[in-house]
């Protein structure tokens, strides 16, 4: 039946047969094949709607997690293969949806997967970004920005009638509603709903990234996060969230009426999920659009009050978004009445400050304005959330303890394992069965294997196998050759000082000075990195340049490079993380501990059989409850010992560095080889942050983090053991699934069913 279907398609469009037709041409069938077989998925309903509003979206290639959810992946795979085909060629020929940028989106993706999953009532709004973030290429041993366009004429973005208009400052604009079907695992489908608008003109941007960013018709939904370097990027930030919300508030008022409900009772209707402070002007936009509908501000904050929910994904101050009042007064005059109103009530209510919506400096706090207004406020893994209850948002709590809640955050296993990890997959049927696909719990049937021999034996072939993959892979793509019988030590997450790819990079000069002096590891060590930079983050980009000079060194010394090899990953996004992923042994996971809210790449990496090397932060903190002290490995500060470094403001990074083992390790980053290859003052930069600042403590953990790095290679070597700790890791991965998040936020928040 599908044989037939992907025939007649292909013999409509070009008259070829399936052994014929190219892989563009087959892509290309495949697209329509699934979005025919998509028309005919029912549209999930439901008396109570999610709406669930975030900046980004990084929901990945959709083909192959399409072929998933509807059933027919095994089907197109053998058909396709019986004809000299191979999927996963014809997968690469799809372009990445630019639409995200790290966590927070990939996060989104996955919710909107196990929403439509679970046959809730829920779909996805943010904006339709022409470029994305930036496609990142290297040059000269540094990052380079470039758009990153995506799309096509034929693709799975849907353009629809419907429009909205944006009153901005002095100006107006009309919306274009362009849709992505979000299909549920053997179950109906929502919708990710993207605005955008008509005007957008994609040739203002020149070399690089770089566009006039006052000319906001023209430019407004070009780039995810434009450089905010400048007071014309912070405004443009401040022109896409208006934007963001003011569609999201229209189109979730318009089909509440459609449906004919009494706006009065919006909450029984609605629940709005603010991903994020990006879309916190949902907030006084409802309650503005609902006065213009005959409902007083009262009545109003009320409705608004009860509908919308918070989640919050960081313990940085910084990342809390906090907008001058002449910036908001700018692009959306309106609401700033709206805001002071709201601002008064709290005024008029608490006298501490730092409940404010408004300070001192005339600046609005988004995430204040969310949690007064609405009834929800979640963290997103168990420490995260006691955080911000006992430290971050104290003052909040103490208002309002019963609006705070935790929800550990969760990945979708259809795309982290079905589909990235295929032989895993199937080895897992083979001895359990399917119910897992459904029911990820039952994973923990794999522990009675634990002490099988020839199970774990197949488990280390498979890993192998991934290995051999992604060696293939980064020698088409980036003409790197690596040694799948090397460990592979991989660290992919955005680029920041939290996240210590700095600690890491002291790691690598640690190992390389070891060779040097003849100390030679038991078996050669592959460090691989992914990461991008924001484009005005400099510190970032010098551990990206630090990182790059560093390849090129250990490259070109032969004494090394049989022993130890850097890889930077190009353009790192999730189709590459599909790649790097099963392959990997060690999930470097070594955030500063109370810094690193979730992650989700320490999921997918257990998931996959990686063992976690990390501080006791975020998720780590679950992971380590589940697997045990045996089967990961945990050093550093602990989030407690790091807040009171900061209360007591007494981590003074000279006083580490001067220790004769840490200061040849940071010295070398102003060496001759460093700066023969490298930029001098990129170099020094870094060195100096380390030295005088190092806001991260990265020089406090740095001992204990080589220390346990190197148990972690030495225990690598006991095969058997080793990948017993796999097979833990990989049985008690299914508490993160985001169905179970899911589920969560369901009972506990929306109430949809």
């Amino acid at each position: 039946m599908i044989e037939n279907d992907l025939k007649i398609i292909l013999k409509e469009r070009i008259n070829k047969t399936i052994k014929e037709a190219s892989n563009e041409e087959i892509y290309l069938a495949l697209l329509e094949l699934t979005k025919n077989k998509i028309k005919n998925t029912p549209s999930i309903k439901g008396n109570k709607k999610l709406y669930y509003i975030s900046a980004e979206f990084l929901i990945g290639k959709l083909l192959s997690n399409n072929l998933i959810n509807l059933g027919i992946y095994n089907d197109i795979k053998n058909i396709l293969e019986k004809n000299g085909k191979n999927l996963s060629e014809i997968e690469e020929i799809e372009l990445e949806p630019s639409l995200g940028n790290g966590g927070l989106g990939r996060l989104a993706a996955c919710f909107l997967d196990s929403i439509a999953t679970l046959g809730l009532n829920g779909d996805g709004i943010g904006l339709n970004y022409h470029f994305g973030l930036f496609k990142q290429v290297f040059k000269g041993n540094k990052q380079k920005e470039e758009k990153n366009p995506w799309i096509t004429k034929e693709g799975w973005l849907n353009k629809t009638n419907k429009q909205f208009e944006v009153l901005f400052g002095g100006f107006k604009v009309k919306s274009r509603l362009y849709e992505i079907d979000v299909v549920g695992y053997n179950n109906g489908k929502n919708k990710l709903h993207l605005f955008d608008i008509d005007t957008i003109d994609e040739s203002i941007v020149n070399e690089g990234i770089n566009f006039d960013k006052e000319e906001i018709k023209k430019n407004l939904t070009l780039f995810l996060y434009p450089d905010d370097s400048d007071e014309a990027g912070h405004l443009l930030r401040v022109y896409q969230q208006y934007f963001m919300v003011s569609n999201a508030a229209q189109l979730i008022l318009l089909e509440a009426e459609e449906k004919g409900y009494d706006l009065r009772n919006l909450h029984e209707h609605v629940t709005i999920q603010i991903n994020d402070t990006h879309p916190s002007m949902i907030i006084p936009e409802l309650i503005r659009l609902l006065g213009m509908k005959g409902i007083g501000t009262e009545e109003a904050i009320n409705i608004v009050s009860q509908t919308c929910a918070y989640t919050n994904h960081t313990i940085l101050a910084e990342a809390l978004e906090k907008w001058p009042i002449k910036y908001i007064d700018k692009v959306a005059p309106q609401l700033m009445p709206i805001i002071r109103e709201l601002d008064n009530r709290v005024r008029a209510k608490y006298s501490d400050e730092r409940v404010y919506i408004i300070d001192k400096d005339e600046r609005v706090h988004m995430a204040h304005m969310d949690i007064h207004y609405g009834f929800s406020v979640n963290g997103v893994a168990a420490l995260h959330t006691e955080i911000l209850k006992k430290e971050e948002l104290k003052a909040f709590y103490d208002i309002y303890p019963e609006k705070f809640n935790n929800k550990t955050n969760g990945i979708t296993f259809r795309r982290w394992l079905l589909h990235c990890n295929n032989e895993l997959s199937n080895f897992i049927s083979e001895l359990i069965g399917d119910d897992y696909k459904k029911d990820v719990t039952k994973l923990e049937d794999l522990l009675k294997y634990v002490d099988d021999k020839e199970v774990l034996k197949k488990l280390d072939e498979i890993k192998t196998n991934n290995k051999i993959k992604l060696k293939k892979y980064l020698k088409e793509t980036q003409n790197i050759e690596i040694d799948e019988n090397s460990i592979y030590d991989i660290q992919i997450k955005r680029l920041h000082e939290y996240k210590r790819q700095q600690m890491n990079v002291l790691y690598i000069i640690y190992k390389y000075l070891e060779i040097k002096k003849g100390k030679l590891p038991a078996r050669p060590i592959t460090v691989i990195f992914g990461a991008k930079a924001a484009p005005a983050y400099i510190i970032a980009k010098d551990i990206i340049h630090t990182i790059l000079c560093l390849q090129e060194i250990i490259e070109k010394d032969e004494e090394v490079n049989k022993h130890l090899k850097v890889v930077m990953i190009e353009n790192y996004n999730v189709t590459k993380a599909e790649k790097l992923i099963p392959a990997c042994d060690v999930s470097e996971q070594i955030s500063l501990a109370s810094k690193e809210a979730s992650g989700t790449g320490n999921m997918k990496f257990m998931l996959n059989g990686a063992l976690t090397l990390g501080t006791d932060d975020g998720a780590n903190v679950e992971i380590h409850e589940l697997v045990g002290d045996e089967n990961i490995y945990i050093f550093g500060a602990s989030s407690k010992e790091v807040m009171e470094h900061y209360k007591n403001r007494d981590y003074i990074s000279k006083e580490y560095y001067e220790k004769e083992n840490i200061k040849e390790l940071v010295d070398f980053l102003i060496s001759d080889k460093m700066i023969k290859v490298g930029d001098k003052e990129n170099l020094n930069r870094l060195y100096n942050e380390l030295i005088n600042k190092d806001w991260f403590m990265t020089l406090l953990d740095l001992e204990d983090y080589i220390k346990t790095k190197e148990k972690v290679f030495k225990d690598y070597e006991n095969r058997e053991r080793w990948n017993k700790k796999a097979l833990i890791n990989i049985a008690k991965a299914g508490y993160f699934s985001s169905d179970r998040t899911i589920e969560q936020y369901n009972k506990e928040i929306w109430k949809l069913n």
